[in-house]
């Protein structure tokens, strides 16, 4: 008879899930991502005096774009090392922002307390999406906006995230790519939203060195990848390196040693009924 396969409790889900976000530095990572960020940002038309949380908010790059605007946000996130980054971005710009320490499936609001909330490429990582989903809806005011913008199964990012799948264990959480999936959306949000808009949309990855410094580069401060190398044995880590490095140069539209790839996401627009 075969070993019995205990599921994962939710207290270890989170304790992967916070080891994994503070490897690495997200906060150097996602500069690279603040000219797209600003484009999903701007298609909300939030305006200035609007409340607008950040879910799972990194070190707060859409929450600083909101306050630069006028708007009064609030960032989140289960990183502790990310918000100390949020903090000191924000007093260093002298930009209004609160940033505070939270869980995406138990966030310390009232309900109906933000005009818009959104999650930038972060919620969608949480062990348990349908939590969330209930979350993401219960702090948001009726006819208010909610927002994701989520990595497709698809896409770069997903082909690259199966590709690391194939060296490390599994870690026991349903797949965040499946928040790419516009049914699947629609079923966790189901009667709690309104009507849903869901866009694919396209994140350009734009670096300034070749494919090789690109995968160095993530492995260095992008969480997951961080993780994932750090648990291989040297041949698993020069094998992950080189599958890598082929499929960024086999989607790279870069030239002269530079990189630029598409990496699809679906946007999700929901009013909060």
């Amino acid at each position: 008879m075969g070993a019995l396969m205990l599921e994962p409790s939710p207290a270890s889900l989170k304790t992967t899930l916070l080891s994994t976000w503070m490897a690495g530095d997200y906060d150097r990572f996602s500069r690279f991502m603040e000219n797209d960020a600003r484009t999903f940002y701007k298609r909300l038309n939030v305006p200035p005096g609007a409340r607008l949380l950040d879910v799972a908010c990194g070190s707060g790059q859409l929450a600083l774009i909101a306050a630069r605007d006028g708007v009064q946000a609030t960032g989140v996130d289960i990183a502790s090392n990310l918000i100390e980054r949020a903090k000191a971005r924000s007093m260093a710009e002298g930009i209004p922002a609160g940033f505070q320490v939270a869980d995406a499936e138990s966030l310390p609001f009232a309900s109906a307390s933000f005009d818009v909330v959104a999650s930038l490429i972060g919620a969608m990582f949480a062990p348990h999406p349908q939590m969330v989903a209930n979350e993401l809806t219960r702090v948001c005011v009726p006819g208010g906006v909610i927002a994701m913008a989520n990595w497709t199964a698809g896409g770069f990012v997903g082909t690259m995230f199966k590709t690391i799948a194939r060296f490390i264990e599994p870690s026991g959480m349903p797949s965040p790519l499946l928040w790419g999936d516009e049914s699947v959306v629609r079923e966790r949000f189901g009667t709690q939203a309104g009507a849903i808009r869901l866009t694919k949309r396209h994140f350009t990855f734009d670096y300034p060195f070749p494919p090789a410094g690109v995968v160095n580069f993530f492995r260095l401060y992008y969480g997951p990848m961080n993780r994932a190398f750090t648990s291989l044995d040297r041949a698993g880590r020069q094998a992950l390196q080189r599958e890598l490095e082929a499929l960024w140069s086999e989607h790279n539209r870069g030239r002269n040693g530079f990189t630029q790839v598409a990496a699809e996401y679906l946007e999700v627009i929901a009013t909060r009924a």
